[in-house]
């Protein structure tokens, strides 16, 4: 029973990091709905957000290899690295400070429920309200339009909220095309979660040990294998169906949630 809720979890991780439903709150009201205990600590919900981080790296591995060679001189590829610099350093800024008080305080059920709720709303809103796309590249954004992104992805350290979804949809009312948009939000999140795993490692560090190690390599695995088919179809799809269908699945799943911690 311990393999099949890691599974469950790892499969809920990566169905959920690069869509914007918000993968923290899923994995939150999951493990809350099926009693799930990891090892102890967050070590296993780091080790699975490092699985999904990995397919978005394999996708996207020859876009990073050209940013990483030519990002040095004068280029499209400094523009993009640019841009991705300044949307990281909100979340890196705001992550260090409030973490300890965000893990305390945030981490429920019944935040993760209203934040489903009020995102999806949003979605719906600025989907119909968006004005019309002016931004058909990253290293099109601009400083200021990067930066705006970076406060949308802070803001999604509030669980429920979706950091993919957070940045999305800041990059679509600032007019970036709804591809371009999906494209920066997942390499946007591999050196943002790649801090946030980070620096959580150094905060469990005591608690490090091969105990659960089974649980956590089923869960890695899982996470990897879907997220990989997540990014690679809504690569596909997203300019044809837009994120409005996310929206109203947030509000029908925030809603179910909310009735069933009242009648508990």
């Amino acid at each position: 029973m311990a393999f099949l809720a890691a599974l469950l979890m790892g499969v809920i991780e990566g169905l959920t990091e690069f869509l914007p439903i918000s993968s923290t709150g899923h994995l939150i009201l999951l493990g809350d709905l099926i009693g799930f205990r990891g090892p102890p600590g967050k070590v296993f919900e780091i080790s699975i957000q490092l699985g999904a981080i990995l397919a978005v790296i394999i996708i996207y591995w020859r876009k990073l290899l050209d940013l990483a060679l030519h990002c040095w001189r004068p280029g499209l590829q400094r523009y993009y690295v640019m841009n991705l610099g300044l949307a990281f350093l909100p979340a890196m800024v705001l992550g260090a400070s409030l973490h300890k008080l965000i893990t305390d305080v945030l981490f429920s059920p019944w935040v993760v429920s209203i934040a489903l709720i009020l995102g999806g709303i949003a979605i719906i809103l600025i989907e119909r309200k968006r004005p019309e796309p002016t931004i058909h590249s990253v290293p099109e954004m601009g400083p200021l339009a990067a930066l705006l992104v970076g406060f949308g992805q802070a803001l999604a350290m509030i669980p429920g909220t979706s950091r993919s979804g957070a940045t999305i949809i800041t990059a679509l009312l600032i007019g970036v095309d709804r591809k371009v948009a999906a494209e920066f939000s997942f390499i946007l999140a591999i050196p943002t979660m790649l801090a946030a795993t980070a620096y959580s490692l150094f905060k469990a560090r005591a608690d490090l040990a091969l105990s659960g190690v089974g649980q956590i390599i089923i869960g890695f695995a899982a996470a990897f294998a879907v997220a990989f088919l997540v990014v690679r179809w809504l690569i596909g799809v997203v300019g044809r169906i837009g994120f409005t269908p996310f929206g109203w699945y947030r509000i029908g799943l925030g809603l179910l949630m909310l009735a069933v911690l009242v009648l508990r």
